[in-house]
C-alpha cells in the first residue's frame, strides 16, 4: 500500500477548513489542518508535506504571504492558493496554481491536487547536475 500524500490545508474559516479536510481525507489524503499562517509554518517545518492548499483571505498573514514564507523553506513543494480574482488584483505571488475559491468545484480541486501532488519538483533521481563553467575549467587544468 502506498503512503498517503500529505496536504497542509490552511484556512482561518473553521467550517471551510473542516469541509476541505473531510473531502480530502475521504479521497485518501492525509490532511494537516491549520487555522493561521503561523500554525501552518510550524506544521510545515516539522512535517513532511507533499502539497500546500492555502486560502488567500486570512488575518495577519494572507495566503500569498504564507506561500512566500513556505517557498523560502522548501521551494519544491507545490502550493495552491484559493482566492477570488478581485482579491489578488494583480498582486505578485509564488503559488504554483491559483484556483477561484467561489467557483471551483470539489472535483476541480481534487483533480488539481492530484495533478500537482504527482508532479515532481527539483532534480530527478539519477540525473547529473551541470557543473559551473569555473568548476569545469579548474578540473581541466
Amino acid at each position: 500500500m502506498r503512503p498517503k500524500k500529505v496536504i497542509l490545508c490552511v484556512d482561518d474559516n473553521e467550517q471551510d477548513l473542516s469541509v476541505r479536510k473531510f473531502m480530502l481525507s475521504t479521497n485518501n489524503y492525509r490532511v494537516l489542518p491549520a487555522l493561521t499562517g503561523a500554525e501552518a509554518v510550524e506544521l510545515f517545518s516539522t512535517e513532511a508535506v507533499d502539497l500546500v492548499l492555502a486560502d488567500y483571505n486570512m488575518p495577519k498573514m494572507n495566503g500569498a504571504q504564507l506561500i512566500e514564507r513556505l517557498k523560502q523553506l522548501s521551494s519544491h513543494v507545490p502550493m495552491v492558493l484559493l482566492a477570488d480574482n478581485q482579491q489578488l488584483n494583480g498582486d505578485a505571488h509564488r503559488a504554483d496554481a491559483v484556483l477561484n475559491k467561489k467557483n471551483c468545484t470539489p472535483q476541480e480541486l481534487l483533480e488539481r491536487i492530484k495533478i500537482m501532488s504527482a508532479r515532481k519538483r527539483g532534480p530527478r533521481k539519477g540525473t547529473h547536475r551541470v557543473q559551473p563553467v569555473a568548476s569545469q575549467l579548474a578540473a581541466a587544468s
